[in-house]
């Protein structure tokens, strides 16, 4: 990957995409003021250098629980009992290939690992514990908390504003 420098007219481009990826180059170029062959030359630019990690689509998870029955969301704290580097990238190698965990974090101070957890509903929670905690002889504590409302969700990052052109 490059390391580029960012400028006005990048951030103005991943602002507008991380808050709607579909729109299409032209419509990009036109809200960041630049020509399309500029807007598209610019964002692959961004997608070599990492800027841009990935484009997905956001479901929305209130139709999600209304269509599949409602799911559960799960907030787990974990502490290991050996915090050595191998057996924290052990966990994590396990945590991240479950495909019920959207999210894992390490973190301090307090629990090692912190992980967000979409299960289907409690008998589903209680599998996948079994399988990434219960089993795992070096998880010391796990306290979950489960999710009753979900008042904000998003995936943006606050860019600074650039310096109008």
């Amino acid at each position: 990957m490059e390391s580029i420098q960012l400028d006005a007219i990048d951030l103005l481009l991943l602002d507008s995409l991380q808050h709607d990826a579909s729109l299409s180059n032209v419509a990009l170029a036109e809200k960041v003021h630049v020509s399309p062959p500029t807007c598209l030359r610019r964002v692959k630019r961004l997608v070599q250098g990492g800027w841009i990690e990935r484009q997905v689509a956001v479901l929305n998870s209130d139709q999600l629980g209304q269509t599949l029955g409602h799911g559960l969301t799960a907030l787990v704290e974990v502490s290991l009992d050996r915090q050595g580097s191998e057996q924290m990238a052990l966990f994590e190698a396990r945590a991240v290939a479950h495909a019920a965990v959207q999210q894992c974090w390490r973190v301090s101070p307090g629990p090692d690992f912190m992980l967000v957890v979409q299960a289907r509903d409690m008998p589903h929670y209680l599998t996948i514990s079994q399988t990434l905690f219960t089993q795992d002889a070096n998880v010391r504590n796990v306290k979950a908390f489960f999710a009753t409302k979900r008042a904000k969700f998003t995936a943006t990052w606050p860019l600074p504003n650039p310096p109008a052109a």
